[in-house]
């Protein structure tokens, strides 16, 4: 069905898209359905994810591929059959937009773990269109995959959250962390941020920080840490063994120090992984596990229910992520930035056009 409005966006074209290689240019997103909904674009957070597919890094991408899974703004075109959203409203999208909504998974409302999942970008669809992302002007995708976004959080703020936010929020919620919890967060990045600021608003007895060095320590202990482990340092993971109910992982090396972290569990915890590596994790001793009665997992994002609680959560404690706002016209030095590390902590590419229209 034809629209007034053109779908264009930041095209990868081959693995080089992430040195500043994507190329703007238009595209035929998917098929329109009933059960559609069109967003124009005023906010796509900036994720990891995007690397990787741009520079083939999981599996070959389907090129030409627009990224950016973390997609906010407002509905331009509804379906007929869709109820819970309407023309006008703020709503996101996050890295899912299509399940069997039939199996097992996705009548448990765990569709993020459904075979048939298709991913926001680089996917393809049953009648076989591709899915395109965010780093554009519009996106469709099925409505059953856009929540709405509450008052009490800007579309800015909302976007990293809508894959960030709820991958790192769902193995906390869903494994126990709280009162009376001691909860360590793995990483403080992009997706680490998102796991302090959590555990803090969830009222965990004891948030604790864990990275490489002491370079983010004072950044830690403002977003909710409690304490702060550096691995740089000799002897950390023994002054601090059998300490954590539940550790949540959101880096992936094949040199990350897995045994040692596997030390700072108590007896029957938890190490989840959320943290998806382009190679192997590290080897290690069942004993490890064996010893303790102690648990690995991994969590994958979150179903569309899930990230409307998470959404209504941050309201509720008053939760904002750190971001810094970009505008979309530099959406390749952006990729460029975030593969060298420098966010502070959340890059979000904004439609200046679009945010500027808003706002009118």
């Amino acid at each position: 069905m034809a629209t007034s409005y053109k779908f264009q966006g930041w095209m990868g074209i081959d693995k080089d898209a992430t040195k500043g290689k994507m190329v703007w240019q238009e595209y035929e997103p998917k098929t329109w359905t009933e059960d559609d909904v069109d967003i124009k674009i005023t906010h796509c957070g900036v994720c990891g994810s995007d690397l990787h597919t741009l520079r083939s890094g999981w599996g070959q991408s389907l090129y030409p591929c627009c990224v950016g899974h973390e997609i906010a703004g407002t509905a331009v075109k509804v379906g007929r059959n869709v109820k819970h959203i309407k023309v006008g409203d703020k709503v996101g999208v996050g890295a899912q937009s299509g399940s069997c909504l039939d199996c097992e998974q996705c009548a448990d409302g765990q569709e993020q773990y459904c075979t048939s999942m298709v991913g926001t970008y680089n996917g393809k669809y049953s009648d076989g269109s591709k899915s395109y992302g965010g780093y554009a002007d519009y996106c469709r995708a099925p409505a059953h995959f856009a929540v709405k976004i509450p008052d009490g959080l800007s579309l800015a703020e909302a976007a990293p959250m809508l894959c960030g936010g709820i991958t790192v929020y769902n193995p906390l919620v869903h494994n126990g962390a709280g009162p009376g919890k001691k909860v360590g967060i793995v990483g403080v990045g992009g997706l680490g941020h998102f796991g302090l600021l959590w555990a803090k608003a969830l009222g965990c007895d004891e948030v604790v920080a864990i990275s490489r060095t002491n370079s983010k320590k004072e950044d830690a202990l403002k977003m909710g840490a409690t304490k702060f482990i550096a691995t740089q340092e000799s002897g950390w993971n023994k002054k601090n063994a059998r300490s954590l109910d539940l550790i949540v992982s959101t880096v992936s090396s094949p040199s990350m120090p897995l045994a040692e972290y596997f030390q700072l569990l108590r007896t029957s915890g938890q190490f989840i992984q959320v943290g998806a590596p382009e190679d192997k994790i590290p080897a290690f001793s069942a004993f490890a596990l064996i010893a303790k009665g102690c648990k690995m997992g991994g969590s994958c994002i979150g179903s569309p229910k899930d990230i409307s609680n998470m959404l209504d959560f941050a309201v509720k404690k008053n939760v904002h992520p750190i971001i810094q706002v970009r505008p979309l016209k530099d959406a390749n030095q952006v990729v460029i930035d975030m593969d060298e590390g420098k966010a502070r902590y959340r890059y979000v590419l904004q439609n200046e056009v679009h945010a500027a229209e808003l706002k009118a």
